[in-house]
């Protein structure tokens, strides 16, 4: 009870912030409180709030790898919110970073592919969909409950002998990660007796400038339910009008599992999560 009851008066705390940060006009504010949101899509009309949220800890299950993070992968745009639906959409930030590359390193290689003398191998997450195919629901982030993110994305492993275009995931055929603040439901398909549901957290809430910017730190999404296709392209050489070695795909499948059905797989993502009103972001950038 006083875990729900702490969800709750934060909830409410949070959305009344939410509802200054759509309908406050903005005045006089400091430029630095609001340089995170520099790649904001100001100049959409319909972008009501900036969102910046750096994951900065966690890690992501696929099949028999578990890959920390340990690079800070940034997520950053505006979202409108239909104040008939109540439904936001997430609107891309400028020059196409919307999600940022960040290598991370998967502990041991892939030592049954690439054995231990060919250097290390990399995993970096990457949209596999417009930026409007990302799911947003803040209201859901603070409330712990449902989908809060739904991220359309591919997985690019890196090394020498892997090539350029080695992926797990693709634009056809994207890994959608349902994230929640909340607890998550155990697919039927999950394969492991032992495991158990998942717990995220809503995070601690800061508010500035008359709530115009709110932070919430300490905050885990958690997902355990996506599915992963098959490994495709590695191995490809540049210039070899699309040559690969198939047998590199069949090799990272059978060491990773792939594919995988919903509920082989997790994700933890530790965040801090910004997002400011948007016409409080245009006014802090006037003389």
């Amino acid at each position: 009870m006083a875990k729900r009851g702490y969800v709750l008066a934060v909830g409410g705390a949070l959305i009344v912030a939410l509802v200054v940060l759509v309908s406050a006009s903005g005045g006089s504010h400091a430029n630095r409180d609001y340089a995170p949101f520099a790649e904001c899509p100001l100049s959409n009309r319909a972008t009501d709030i900036c969102i910046f949220a750096q994951t900065e800890s966690g890690e992501l299950t696929i099949g028999h790898k578990t890959i920390p993070i340990t690079k800070t992968i940034t997520l950053q745009g505006g979202v409108h919110q239909d104040e008939t639906t109540g439904k936001q959409k997430f609107i891309g930030a400028l020059n196409d970073e919307t999600l940022s590359v960040a290598p991370q390193v998967i502990p041991g290689g892939l030592k049954e592919i690439i054995g231990r003398g060919t250097g290390q191998v990399t995993a970096t997450i990457a949209l596999a969909a417009p930026a409007s195919a990302i799911g947003v629901s803040t209201q859901n982030l603070i409330e712990a409950k449902g989908i809060g993110l739904s991220l359309p994305v591919k997985l690019r492993l890196s090394n020498p002998l892997l090539g350029e275009s080695c992926y797990i995931g693709s634009n056809a055929h994207p890994i959608v990660i349902d994230l929640s603040t909340g607890t998550t439901r155990l697919s039927p398909s999950h394969k492991s007796l032992t495991a158990k549901p998942l717990t995220g957290k809503p995070g601690h809430a800061k508010f500035k400038d008359e709530y115009n910017l709110v932070t919430l730190v300490d905050e885990s999404l958690v997902s355990d339910s996506f599915a992963a296709p098959r490994a495709e392209g590695c191995g490809q050489v540049s210039g070899s009008g699309g040559a690969h070695s198939s047998q590199l795909d069949l090799a990272i499948d059978a060491e990773l599992g792939l594919p995988i059905a919903r509920g082989d797989s997790e994700a933890l993502l530790n965040v801090t999560l910004r997002d400011a009103n948007a016409s409080a972001v245009k006014a802090s950038r006037r003389p």
